[in-house]
């Protein structure tokens, strides 16, 4: 999910996918403010210091998924890249009890150090999105909110972050410092894995099977915190 820049994120074919569906799963997209899908003011009422009603409202989707049946809080898995990423970093702090297993690819997850820092590439034209922390407002509302901030002790579900050790976007520092806390913090003995890609920016390594391999990496991380992978006989 983009959840910002009013970027639409409309219900697509992936080939990949059904390996998750053939096994059962329920794909759901969580349509939520600071994306676009609803119009200029679903995304103005999900940025700068509102930018908390995008994480509450797809805390409010999983809770519409499991009172409705279509999953429960031990199967449902989220996923999030970049700023989707951001999402789930948040989610998880505010709500861990919501989810079995989270994905958060090349995640932005250290907003405050980032908006702070004009000398990386990025963050000058974020202001307009995130705003400029060197405002005391949003200094305290991003504080409130930038996931690595605000991971505390307490039990996490299992937990896949990827990175890109050339991404120029989203340093490979953020979610690497993110993990640390995690580990630091978190009271649970679930899996918390860290995978950086040596060869890759902000996307997916360049080739024709690589988005493949990245996606079965991921699916092989659910399936298996779902305890949904298969028992090799001898």
């Amino acid at each position: 999910m983009a959840s910002f820049r009013m970027i639409c994120i409309d219900p697509s074919f992936k080939g990949s996918r059904f390996s998750l569906v053939d096994r059962g799963f329920i794909f759901a997209i969580a349509h939520i403010r600071g994306g676009g899908e609803m119009g200029r003011k679903w995304y103005e009422n999900g940025k700068l210091l509102k930018k908390k009603n995008t994480f509450t409202d797809f805390i409010a989707c999983a809770e519409y998924l499991i009172e409705n049946k279509y999953c429960s809080k031990e199967k449902l898995c989220i996923n999030g890249r970049s700023a989707g990423g951001l999402l789930i970093g948040a989610v998880l702090n505010m709500r861990p009890d919501l989810f079995k297993a989270a994905v958060a690819g090349v995640p932005f997850v250290d907003v405050l150090t980032t908006m702070l820092d004009p000398s990386i590439p990025l963050t000058t034209s974020e202001w307009e999105e995130w705003g400029d922390p060197r405002t005391k407002e949003y200094y305290f509302y991003m504080k409130s909110y930038s996931p690595v901030d605000n991971v505390r002790p307490q039990n996490y579900p299992n937990i896949l972050v990827t990175t890109g050790l050339n991404d120029p976007r989203v340093l490979y520092s953020e979610p690497a410092k993110f993990v640390a806390k995690l580990r630091e913090m978190k009271t649970d003995d679930n899996a918390l894995l860290f995978k950086c890609e040596l060869g890759a920016g902000h996307f997916s390594k360049s080739g024709r099977f690589e988005k493949l391999k990245e996606d079965a990496f991921t699916y092989a991380f659910i399936l298996k915190a779902l305890n949904m992978i298969p028992q090799v006989s001898s």
